[in-house]
């Protein structure tokens, strides 16, 4: 049930971060829909093929879909409310990512998947949806650019299984495995922590 919450509450903050950069590319309404639609299940797709669970969670459980209808009427019409946050959408993708990241882990673990598949399939799970929403936005995905995006994921991941050495209720390991992802994404845009670029002029 814990897990469910989870994995809801990452659709809605994607489902957001969705609709604001299809809005901001004035998008019509359908368009607006399927990138919200992507962006939330893209990742959590990929991870339930991969791992053999088919139908995939969203085909099979209405809540996401309906999650998805909600979350993308509420952000069209409190848009520019929530645009009044300039910071909104960098920060619902965060928190899409943090709470995406552990929901993979934990599907990995549920199935005795290796601790570092688990910490790729949750990266995977959390970056996959923003990915083929920039592409389909005609953005460059930024786990693509130098920004930390998939390492503050794998960062989470690897906080997961150290605190899972310890007698710590699994609810706790979530909750701090998830801030560690938005606490190192958070800095690394704070301060312009990069990752070095391979290019040479």
């Amino acid at each position: 049930m814990f897990l469910q919450a989870i994995d809801i509450l990452g659709t809605i903050a994607f489902a957001i971060s969705g609709v604001s950069i299809a809005m901001d590319k004035r998008m019509d309404a359908f368009g607006v829909l399927i990138i919200a639609f992507v962006t939330s299940v893209g990742g959590g797709t990929m991870r339930d093929v991969l791992i053999g669970l088919t139908p995939v969670a969203w085909m099979t459980n209405m809540t996401y879909v309906y999650v998805i209808f909600a979350a993308t009427i509420f952000t069209i019409i409190f848009r520019q409310k929530i645009n009044y946050l300039r910071t909104s959408l960098f920060l619902f993708d965060t928190i899409g990512i943090a709470l995406y990241t552990v929901v993979g882990i934990q599907k990995g673990l549920a199935i005795g998947l290796h601790p570092i598949i688990c910490i790729a399939l949750g990266t995977m799970t959390a970056c996959f949806g923003g990915v083929l929403r920039d592409m389909l936005c005609n953005e460059i995905p930024v786990i693509f650019r130098k920004e930390i995006y998939a390492t503050a994921c794998i960062l989470g991941g690897v906080a997961y299984f150290i605190l899972s050495q310890f007698p710590i209720k699994e609810n706790v390991i979530f909750m701090v495995a998830g801030s560690v992802v938005i606490t190192v994404r958070l800095i690394a845009v704070k301060f312009k922590i990069s990752l070095p670029s391979l290019y040479r002029a």
